[in-house]
């Protein structure tokens, strides 16, 4: 069986180079990308100049609950990214943030919760159908 795992990575994961790790990343697609916000999360993209696939990264503030309902809410916003990726544009960088709602968003409806909330702000839609500008 095939896996786009790396060797000595876990099977099925997307592997490092999938993922914003350094801070120069994450602050450029702040400064520089666009925004999209719903109730739960909020959405930041930046292009890249590579059309490799997208890249991402995950803020969850200490406002969402201790350690455990964090690393729970940040493992529910990749796995929901990831389900969603096809709507994702290549070769472009994004960073979910979580609201301080999303945890209960976490506790009542899961990763089908977060893939509901993101598909339409990743598809550039906001929340109710309207597009963004």
């Amino acid at each position: 069986m095939e896996s786009d795992a790396g060797e000595g990575e876990r099977p099925g994961s997307r592997g490092r180079r999938r993922r914003i790790s350094r801070s120069a990343d994450f602050d450029r697609v702040f400064r520089e990308g666009r925004s999209n916000a719903g109730r739960y999360v909020i959405v930041y993209a930046f292009p890249r100049s590579t059309e490799e696939g997208p890249r991402l990264g995950v803020s969850v503030g200490r406002k969402v609950g201790g350690a455990v309902e964090r690393n729970r809410v940040k493992r529910l916003l990749r796995e929901a990214f990831w389900a969603c990726a096809d709507d994702a544009v290549q070769g472009h960088d994004y960073v979910l943030i979580a609201r301080p709602e999303s945890a209960e968003l976490a506790r009542t409806r899961g990763r089908a919760g977060f893939e509901e909330a993101l598909r339409p702000l990743i598809a550039g839609r906001r929340p109710g159908g309207r597009a963004t500008s």
